[in-house]
Order: C-alpha cells, then structure tokens, then sequence
C-alpha cells in the first residue's frame, strides 16, 4: 500500500466518461463503460471499483495488501477500507477518451488532479498531477480477476 500511497501523492487519476447521441457522444460512452469495474493498482497492492456516482465517475478503494489483520489508516486515524480515493471524474473539454477529476492521498488528505482513460480492453491509465498533466505521473492499472476481498478489504 506504500507505493500506491506514495503514487497518489505525486497525483494521481483522470477518468474518462460521456454521454451523447452523436458518433462523438457515443465513442465517449464507450469509453466511459470500459471504465467501469475492478482494477488492480500497477503495484498489485490496491483493488477500486470504478463506478458511476451520479453525472461523474468515482472509485472506491475495496481491496489493499496488508500483513496481519492491522488494516491500514489514513491521515484521519480511519481505515482506508473502502475510502472514496477517485471523486468528480468527468470528460474532458474537446476530448472524447479521457475523464478529469481528482484523487485523494488517504494518507495526508491531499487531494490532486487527475485523468483516467483505457487505451485498451482490461488497461487502465491513470494519472495525477500537481497543476498541470505535464507535472505529474502515469500509471497502468489491469482489470482485476482475483478472487473475493476478505474482511476490512483484505487482498486475497
């Protein structure tokens, strides 16, 4: 969980939503659901489940590596067991592949911009920056086809 912790603190995710009729409006809700589901962290130490959160895309943090039954805590002192991380994801001005929104550092309580978009089927790309995309870090995520978290998010 370190690296993935440490990850958002340079900045972490962009999401990619849409909705429309047109071809442009209906190639951005396609790639807007190719986002949707479980993704494994480019560490392997964190599982989110993308969603739609009303008109935006969030992911919720419901999977993480950690030894023993001490989950790990936020800057808070709460368990970042299924701690809203990726909030606000909308799609891009002028771009009908990536969402933009924000990602918190659970363990500062910063929060950073960030995109998200999947260049592929199962791959998700994620980066976050600090002011502009130019300042920033990406990472490739995988779709996750393990098995079920167990208590308190614990990473089969």
């Amino acid at each position: 969980m370190a690296r993935l912790t440490s990850f958002v603190r340079v900045g972490v995710l962009g999401l990619c939503l849409a909705a429309g009729v047109t071809g442009a409006g209906q190639a951005r809700a396609a790639a807007s659901e190719a986002l949707m589901g479980y993704w494994l962290s480019q560490d392997h130490d964190g599982v989110f489940k993308v969603e739609r959160c009303g008109d935006t895309v969030c992911g919720t943090l419901v999977g993480m590596r950690y030894d023993g039954t001490d989950i790990p805590h936020g800057y808070d002192g709460r368990p970042e067991c299924n701690i809203r991380m990726l909030t606000d994801f909308r799609p891009l001005s002028g771009d009908s592949v990536r969402l933009g929104g924000h990602i918190l550092d659970p363990d500062s309580g910063h929060v950073y911009n960030a995109q998200i978009w999947s260049p592929k089927p199962d791959v998700l790309k994620l980066r976050g920056y600090l002011g502009l995309p130019i300042f920033g870090e990406t990472q490739t995520w995988t779709r996750y086809t393990g098995g079920p978290m167990g208590p308190m998010c614990k990473m089969p």
